[in-house]
């Protein structure tokens, strides 16, 4: 998810620059602290590949997978250990991510406004979507439709079993929509700005078999909006700023804080996160060796949910620039 910001790189010049420019911070040259082991599948003959360049580790299908956007394309991670198996290339921005419940991940890609469907563990495109500034995606669990916020003012729209013509879904008090996530019951939360520059955070629920986005009240200060996800108990909304996620119970126009996952004190721009039972992954513009002018480096931080703190496990390799959305896929068992 996406200067006026037009994403999931938010707040450091360079990095929303990149939204418009291809422009990305530089990758640290060795792993900080705590790095996972930058192993990397061995890209042989045995070794699938495809026209576009994208490449997959044999055995990847039977691995449980973590999928990082990074800017041209999408690395693929064996989860949690974090080696990387393989690249899905072809994508100008490659931002949001969601899972189905196939384990089929869907990759949206803000300059072609396309979504892209890959199946688990596999290189070759099952379906490409389209639709204007595609954003941030998720998946009803009741019904396999497709909802995928725009990063323009068109709103969020939704694919019928992810597929087809989508139906758009807009509220006046939104300027851009950011991200969106469904609750156990089919209920779409949207998240978004009312203004550029120093606008309001502003969101909204779209009802189980509802025609109308309507605006909700949380009773946090939101800097920007990071992300947004059902954790299994609350709906948990990312705050770029704070660094921090905090987890909501929401009860028809109000949303009452009910916890906060910090997300270390030297983290910056954080984005788009994955809840993963206890662990949350989060793509970091900057992570924790500082972030000024020489020490500039995006990675992928795990923290324990929902305690936060400390990062237990930091992914650099493999990265180009700030990260976008992440996703894990857990191989069918």
């Amino acid at each position: 998810m996406k200067g006026l910001s037009l994403g999931r790189y938010t707040l450091s010049s360079c990095v929303a620059a990149a939204m418009l420019a291809g422009c990305g911070g530089s990758q640290l040259p060795v792993g900080a602290p705590g790095a996972m082991p930058q192993g990397v599948a061995q890209q042989g003959q045995s070794t699938q590949r495809d026209e576009s360049g994208s490449w997959m580790a044999p055995d990847a299908t039977s691995q449980d997978l973590l999928y990082v956007s990074s800017h041209s394309w999408v690395s693929v991670y064996r989860y949690p250990q974090g080696h990387l198996l393989g690249k899905l290339k072809g994508f100008d921005l490659a931002s949001g991510q969601c899972v189905d419940s196939s384990s089929n991940v869907y990759v949206t890609d803000y300059v072609t406004s396309q979504i892209v469907e890959f199946p688990h563990g596999g290189r070759k495109r099952l379906r490409v979507l389209s639709m204007p500034g595609a954003n941030g995606c998720s998946i009803d669990p009741t019904t396999g439709n497709l909802a995928v916020s725009s990063l323009g003012s068109t709103g969020v729209w939704i694919f019928k079993n992810a597929k087809g013509a989508p139906t758009k879904y807009q509220n006046s008090q939104f300027l851009y929509y950011y991200d969106c996530a469904y609750d156990p019951k089919g209920n779409l939360f949207v998240d978004g700005m009312s203004t550029i520059g120093t606008g309001s955070f502003v969101f909204a629920e779209l009802l189980k078999n509802g025609n109308q986005l309507k605006v909700v009240t949380l009773n946090q200060y939101i800097g920007w909006p990071g992300g947004m996800q059902w954790d299994g108990q609350h709906l948990a909304i990312g705050d770029q700023v704070a660094p921090a996620i905090y987890q909501f119970s929401i009860n028809g126009s109000k949303g009452t804080k009910v916890g906060t996952t910090p997300l270390g004190s030297h983290t910056f721009d954080t984005l788009q996160f994955w809840v993963q039972g206890r662990t949350v992954i989060t793509s970091t513009a900057c992570h924790d060796v500082g972030c000024g002018r020489t020490k500039r480096g995006s990675a992928v931080m795990f923290f324990n949910y929902p305690a936060g703190g400390k990062a237990t496990k930091i992914i650099i390799n493999g990265l180009l620039g700030g990260p976008g959305g992440d996703s894990v896929s857990l191989a069918p068992r």
